[in-house]
């Protein structure tokens, strides 16, 4: 059938109880279970877990994940809205990768500039 909620969280590097709440909070479908009830994650849900990591770890909040699960769930009908969603958050990232980029300069310069007084 599936894999254990620990090997999921194992591949995923979520743990077990951030499975659960995005589970809970309809991030991921309600996961099928064993013929002993506990979860049994297929390969589908760990794609879907990893493509949720990449959107949290470039900070799209999570009631926008939701958003776009919610419509996931619906269907093709939801496609045009989902990439809006997506290309939204992706001038965002785009907009905190420049500045992280501004920032980084300033840094490099810092030390460029006490590692030239340093040698003197």
């Amino acid at each position: 059938m599936g894999i254990t909620i620990q090997e999921a969280s194992r591949r995923s590097g979520l743990s077990a109880h951030t499975l659960r709440y995005y589970e809970r909070i309809g991030l991921i479908h309600e996961v099928e279970r064993d013929p002993s009830g506990h979860r049994a994650y297929t390969e589908s849900d760990l794609a879907w877990l990893d493509f949720l990591t990449r959107l949290r770890s470039t900070g799209m909040p999570i009631a926008d994940m939701c958003r776009y699960a919610e419509l996931r769930r619906r269907g093709p009908g939801t496609t045009a809205e989902r990439r809006r969603i997506l290309e939204a958050h992706r001038e965002r990232v785009r907009t905190r990768i420049a500045r992280l980029t501004e920032d980084l300069g300033i840094l490099d310069y810092k030390i460029d500039f006490y590692a030239t007084t340093e040698a003197r």
